[in-house]
């Protein structure tokens, strides 16, 4: 197994799934925060059914028009997330966006109905093919989401703010509607690259699970965003080891290591909070 990680594609796949834990890590920060789990898996969804679209009218796998397409089919995408966000709090935005994603995905699944490959394709979406990612598109996506992860440094005040206490961005007159749309964008964009290269999946399991791991130990920004990075990148290691260990698909290995974190992460906090229960109830002299 160890032999099998000096192959250079081996150590691309690890190198894009350690990249993609990074900007997916902090970004699922906000989305935990936010309370909108959902909207990162409506967004990628939305990606592969630009891609999918594209694919239909005749475009190649890697052609630009395929990613430009999806890209735009997640943007679209962002202005509805964004514009869910409304005074009137009947329906859930959670629920809207549950809507959106069941949409797309009957959308995507009617356009591949048809399709000789159709189920390769729809396989393709789902889990990626982080094996066959090239340097150079390697390349392309550390510039992109080195360009998002500057937005967000330069406006980190308003998008931390909005995430975590959107009454006081409403209070302080900022104009949440307009910021909402260019976080769902940038996000989007990230999505969109994401997709092409570790599938649906993969991609939502890299929003949620770090960032559900980190707060479950710690409030504080830094330490959850820095405990988020480690879950993610400690999970895309085991996962890589798994799937050679064993032979199976790289994507569901790494989503199968990041469960495991879960997991194991809710064992330790149950003891932790059992061991301090019994040290408390010790020191009042009662019977532990």
């Amino acid at each position: 197994m160890w032999n099998l990680m000096s192959l250079p594609f081996i150590q691309w796949a690890l190198l894009g799934a350690f990249v993609l834990a990074g900007i997916h890590a902090y970004l699922g920060f906000h989305i935990v925060s936010r309370g909108v789990i959902f909207v990162d898996l409506s967004l990628a969804q939305a990606a592969a059914l630009g891609s999918i679209v594209a694919l239909s009218l005749g475009f190649e796998e890697a052609s630009a028009y395929r990613y430009f397409a999806s890209l735009l089919f997640t943007l679209i995408g962002a202005v509805f997330v964004s514009l869910a966000r409304t005074k009137d709090e009947r329906v859930p935005k959670e629920a809207f966006i549950g809507v959106l994603y069941g949409t797309l995905t009957a959308g995507t699944i009617l356009l591949l109905s048809h399709r000789a490959e159709g189920a390769a394709e729809l396989n393709h979406m789902l889990s990626g093919s982080l094996l066959t990612v090239r340097p150079n598109q390697l390349l392309k996506i550390v510039l992109l989401y080195s360009a998002v992860g500057t937005l967000h440094w330069l406006f980190r005040e308003r998008f931390f703010t909005i995430s975590e206490n959107p009454r006081a961005a409403v209070q302080k007159g900022w104009r949440v509607g307009f910021w909402d749309f260019l976080f769902y964008g940038s996000f989007g964009i990230v999505v969109t690259s994401s997709v092409e290269i570790a599938g649906v999946l993969l991609v939502f399991a890299l929003l949620v699970i770090p960032p559900v791991v980190a707060v479950l130990f710690t409030q504080r920004r830094r330490n959850r965003l820095i405990l988020g990075w480690a879950v993610g990148f400690v999970s895309s290691l085991l996962g890589v080891l798994l799937s050679l260990k064993f032979d199976l698909p790289i994507s569901p290995s790494i989503i199968m290591a990041m469960a495991g974190c879960l997991v194991l992460s809710a064992v330790v906090l149950t003891v932790m909070r059992y061991a301090g229960a019994h040290k408390f109830s010790g020191r009042n002299g009662e019977i532990s």
